[in-house]
């Protein structure tokens, strides 16, 4: 494994399929490895390579010279379980809790003091060997400069009851202590806890809860630039244009390392993390061993506030400070040439960040760990999230008839984690749609011609009746007649099928082919042809049946599934190209917004086009280009949210499956009525392929996942909440809400009125219906404003719609906002008869 991972990393990527590549780094079978056993053999012939990216680790393992572990407690007599055992760098030795006489109950702490403030992003760590038992479960991390103030949390989370190496990330932050606290064993074989050993990540450029400074009238200047050979100059980081740069003096006699370029914001600002965007023309000059200064008065300069060494590559490098500083002057020094090409220094662009404030740019909560990679998930009734991956919990292939499940209290932040395999069915890469009486219909990927169903009400699934097309990377949508629509998905399945339209009948829980509904017409021009072409398409359901195709190719269609079907051209999207892995959201009656993507799905350059797409008259469509998103994205997820803005998670400039190169940690909120974008806090994660995102009943956003290509370094096994801005005072603390009161139907029929109280008086009224995302494309969230009279006090009369092409039977979340757009928790309830 180790010799496949190693070739992996060199230069060019490797002619190996993914599959082939998975099959190779699967561990032999032993009880450990439980749901990771090696799969059958691929049920298709052209999947993608895995990058040499995603081979890479986001960060590197910090050395832990003259690091001490400390334990809440620790067994001494029956066995050496002392805590310093966690850094002695063999395995066999282990920290345990006390366990002779009487065990010492959960929770346990272990408490790692670096010596120093260093920047940390994640803890590893490694279960003991030897036995199951003391295998943490359910955990924390906590953080602190001085070993006495700790502050919440940065991540929590549940872990897989497995002897496998578990990386539990977060936020990067300045850190001197380190201290992992178990809260539950993971088999619950008793009141113990265990670790081999411990280790702690540095800096993979992802800073907590940080926004790009505005640099405006910021100068830059240089310890040497190059003037006569080429325009060089030092001002070129600051203009804008990737394209110009500056560069060390070469002509002549080149001067030596070190040189250091110095940002003047012209006044003194909080600053968090200086980012690096190395020249794209040519290798010379990246900058490899650095260090990062700061100064109030541009004379005397601070000791570094960052320091490290970025490896020899053109992407966007983040160096995060130990702790924000308030300076006027930032020195970035470099003292190595990455690749040692010759005494050479370049950058194209310099940007800086500082401390995001809550009440504009919003916050994230811990990392929370989840026991499987989330790729696909739903928000279920009861404040639960449901959220699955493959056959196995961080990688996919074959054909093998179970998945890895795993379900969130959203209230407690518990995780469960469940194997389903009585229907037959490897969910990965499939089709999700949430049924008019609140199940979740999912179908094709790995067992191509599968359907299951999910019923929150019993938490059991089954098998329902299989699709006539095998199918995976299809798209799904619930209809107006609470039947369900699927099209496209070539990824599997029958390559030589064209994967045309079928329709499944809520009311006989059977398929029919729609002959009138062929693909072709939907499909985008990617050069990998089908295979590429008709994956992840944008679905919107209206009246009487039928469907608008709104992407991602340019070409919209009218699809009508009655009887065989048919398709009609609704005209191309505005001046958008073909836009894979972008993504459409219903923000309104008739309604959309479509967002990224790129014009091949995967190795070309992502847009940050957006455009509205219009059916509220009831004809043909009415695009037009809205304001561009701040940043190019695919692979990127949206959600709308109550009051009809949009925010948009994650993505990347160029994607590459499997890859956390050139992401987008910076989100972005789209607003409605000036059509523009507003940047938000950072991501601690990168959230990309195989990615998700959930509007949450509170007004929260869930975004989490990404990954799933087994031994490699961009599995992510988590996800964190985000809170909007409108919800939080600039000091972080929450908003005052309205609340809905007394009682409300757990069912509204279209067309009825339903009477709400509310403790304070409310605007407005919105159902957003549960969304069901996978692979950036979630069909089923649509935002539904509701009409609506005061009739006396805080109680309002509210028009349900008669139209179930406007509001689809199923499951929704009822939201009451004030004046100031602040939403209540919602209600969760069902509409429309199921």
């Amino acid at each position: 494994m180790r010799s496949v991972l190693s070739r992996l990393r060199v230069g060019a990527l490797v002619p190996v399929t993914l599959v082939s590549v998975t099959v190779a780094l699967l561990p032999l079978l032993d009880p450990a490895a439980g749901d990771r056993a090696a799969p059958p053999p691929a049920h298709h012939t052209a999947p993608p390579l895995l990058p040499a990216a995603a081979m890479e680790p986001a960060a590197e393992t910090l050395p832990r010279t003259g690091w001490t572990a400390t334990a809440s407690d620790a067994e001494t007599e029956g066995e050496d379980g002392r805590a310093a055992n966690v850094l002695d760098g063999n395995p066999e030795t282990i920290w345990h809790s006390k366990w002779s006489d009487t065990a010492a109950p959960l929770p346990h702490s272990l408490t790692v003091d670096m010596g120093a403030v260093q920047v940390v992003s994640a803890l590893v760590y490694r279960p003991r060997a030897d036995s199951p038992n003391g295998r943490i479960g359910t955990y924390t991390v906590d953080l602190s400069t001085d070993g006495r103030d700790w502050g919440p949390p940065v991540a929590t989370g549940t872990l897989a009851d497995d002897a496998t190496v578990k990386t539990l990330g977060f936020a990067a932050q300045g850190a001197r202590y380190v201290r992992l606290t178990a809260t539950s064993e993971a088999g619950g074989r008793g009141p113990w806890s265990s670790a081999a050993e411990i280790d702690l990540l540095g800096d993979p450029g992802r800073p907590a809860g940080v926004v790009d400074l505005p640099r405006s009238g910021w100068t830059a200047a240089a310890s040497d630039e190059e003037t006569e050979g080429e325009d060089g100059r030092a001002a070129n980081v600051l203009d804008g244009d990737a394209e110009t740069i500056w560069h060390s003096r070469w002509s002549g006699t080149a001067a030596p390392l070190p040189h250091s370029l110095t940002v003047d914001m012209q006044r003194a600002r909080t600053v968090s993390a200086l980012t690096y965007q190395p020249r794209r023309g040519g290798a010379n000059g990246r900058i490899g061993a650095y260090t990062v200064t700061t100064s109030a008065d541009g004379t005397t300069f601070t000791d570094p506030v960052a320091t490290g060494t970025w490896r020899d590559d053109d992407t966007v490098k983040t160096a995060t400070f130990t702790r924000p500083v308030t300076a006027r002057y930032v020195r970035l020094t470099a003292t190595g040439e990455a690749g040692g090409r010759g005494p050479w220094s370049s950058a194209a662009e310099i940007r800086l960040a500082g401390p995001a404030d809550p009440a504009r740019h919003g916050s994230w909560g811990p990392l929370i760990g989840f026991p499987l990679v989330p790729v696909a998930t739903t928000v279920l009734p009861g404040d639960k999230l449901l959220a699955w991956s493959a056959y196995a919990t961080d990688r996919f292939g074959g054909s093998n008839g179970y998945t890895q499940t795993a379900v969130m209290d959203l209230r407690t932040g518990e995780v469960s984690r469940r194997r389903v395999e009585n229907t037959g069915h490897d969910m990965f890469c499939p089709g999700t749609a949430i049924l008019a009486d609140g199940r979740v219909l999912v179908t094709g990927g790995s067992n191509a011609d599968r359907a299951s169903l999910y019923d929150p009400r019993t938490d059991t699934w089954s098998a329902t009746d299989r699709m006539n097309i095998p199918r995976g990377y299809q798209a799904m949508t619930p209809l107006s007649t609470g039947d369900v629509f699927v099209l496209g998905g070539s990824w599997s399945g029958d390559a030589a099928r064209d994967k045309n339209g079928e329709v499944w009948s809520a009311e006989t829980e059977t398929w029919r082919e729609l002959p009138g509904v062929p693909v072709t017409g939907t499909m985008t021009a990617d050069p990998a042809g089908p295979y590429r072409a008709d994956n992840h398409q944008w679905l919107y359901a209206t009246s009487n049946g039928r469907v608008l195709h709104l992407g991602p190719s340019r070409q919209m269609n009218w699809i009508d599934t009655g009887g065989d079907g048919s398709v009609t051209p609704a005209g191309n999207r505005a001046d958008s190209q073909d836009a894979m892995n972008g993504n459409a959201v219903s923000y309104d009656v008739g309604k959309l917004l479509t967002l990224g993507g790129a014009t091949a799905y995967e190795n070309v350059t992502a847009t940050g086009r957006a455009h509205t797409v219009d059916v509220s008259g009831g004809g043909q469509p009415v695009s037009r280009r809205t304001g561009d998103m701040a940043q190019p994205r695919a692979f990127a997820n949206s959600v709308v949210m109550p009051d009809g803005k949009v925010a948009v998670f994650g993505g990347q400039h160029r994607p590459v499956p499997f890859s956390d190169a050139t992401s987008v940690l910076t989100p972005e909120i789209w607003d409605p009525a000036t059509g523009e974008f507003t940047e938000l806090a950072t991501m601690a994660v990168p959230r990309n392929y195989h990615s998700v995102a959930n509007l949450l009943p509170d007004g929260r956003i869930f975004s989490g996942g990404g990954g799933l290509c087994g031994d490699c370094a961009t599995n992510h096994f988590d996800g964190a909440v985000f809170t909007p801005p409108h919800l939080l005072n600039s000091d972080g603390t929450p908003k005052p809400r309205p609340a809905i009161t007394g009682s409300v139907p757990a069912g509204l029929e279209h067309g009825t009125t339903v009477t709400v109280t509310t403790d304070k008086p409310v605007t407005a009224f919105s159902l957003v219906r549960t969304g069901a995302a996978t692979h950036s494309v979630d069909n089923d969230q649509r935002r539904v404003p509701l009409e609506f009279r005061a009739t006396g006090g805080n109680s309002y009369a509210l028009d349900v719609p008669d139209d179930p092409g406007v509001a689809l039977p199923g499951r929704y979340m009822l939201f009451a906002l004030d004046a100031d757009g602040v939403p209540s928790v919602a209600r969760q309830v069902t509409v429309g008869r199921p």
